[in-house]
C-alpha cells in the first residue's frame, strides 16, 4: 500500500498533527541503525503498515490504549483528546508519530518529538524524544527502531542541533545502536514531579 497512498486516501478523513509530507524526506542512510530488512518511514516493510503523524480519529485506532501500555494515561474522553490535539496542533513543536496496522485499524507505535526553542547554539532549536512505545503483540519486527529512527530523522531535518532522551539502564544498549550516547558526566536524569492536577 505504500505511505503515499495511504495519506491521498485519508488526507480528508482526518487531521494530521502536522504535515505527513516531511516524512517522505527522511533518509535513513543518515542513520547508524541497522535495518535487515532494509526498511524507512516510506517503505516500513509491509503493505499493511504506514508511519504518519498523529491524526485527530487515532482517538478511535488505539492510540491511548497503546501509550496505557508505557504509563498511565488516565480516563481521556473523546472531548479531552480533541482539545488537547487541537492546543498541541496549534502551539507546533509537538510532532506526536505513529505506526499503524491499516489490516485493523489500530495504532501498533509512537514516539514523539517536542522541540525545544533555545537562544544558545545561535538560537537553534534542541529535540527530546519521548513517550517510545510499540505494541507488545508487534515487538519482534524492528518498530521500535524504525520508530525512534524516524523521529531522530525528523528532529534534523527539523534543524534540531541535538536530541535528547531519558531511558532505563535496560535500554540503554538499544538506543546507542541507534546512535545515543551517554554523555560522561551528564547522564543521569533527574526529575521533579507535581501532584496531579486532577
Amino acid at each position: 500500500m505504500g505511505m503515499q497512498t495511504h495519506i491521498n486516501e485519508d488526507r480528508n478523513m482526518s487531521e494530521y498533527l502536522y504535515n505527513p509530507d516531511i516524512l517522505q524526506k527522511l533518509d535513513f542512510s543518515k542513520s547508524p541503525a541497522v535495518f535487515k530488512p532494509k526498511i524507512s518511514a516510506a517503505n516500513p516493510g509491509a503493505e499493511w503498515m504506514v508511519v504518519r503523524p498523529l491524526q485527530r480519529a487515532d482517538f478511535d485506532k488505539g492510540f491511548l490504549q497503546l501509550l496505557s501500555q508505557l504509563t498511565s494515561t488516565g480516563s481521556i474522553t473523546r472531548k479531552q483528546f480533541d482539545e488537547r490535539f487541537t492546543q498541541i496542533k496549534m502551539s507546533g513543536g509537538h510532532y506526536v508519530t505513529v505506526i499503524e496496522d491499516t489490516r485493523s485499524s489500530k495504532i501498533i507505535g509512537a514516539a514523539t518529538l517536542t522541540v525545544e526553542q533555545k537562544f544558545i547554539h545561535n538560537c537553534s532549536l534542541r529535540g527530546r524524544l519521548e513517550d517510545v512505545v510499540v505494541n507488545d503483540t508487534y515487538r519482534g519486527q524492528q518498530l521500535g527502531k524504525l520508530i525512534v529512527v524516524t523521529v531522530s530523522l525528523l528532529a534534523q531535518e527539523l534543524g534540531c542541533y541535538k536530541m535528547s532522551l531519558d531511558c532505563k539502564d535496560k535500554l540503554i544498549k538499544f538506543y546507542e545502536t541507534l546512535g545515543y550516547k551517554l554523555e560522561p558526566g551528564n547522564s543521569n536524569a533527574m526529575n521533579m514531579r507535581f501532584e496531579d492536577p486532577s
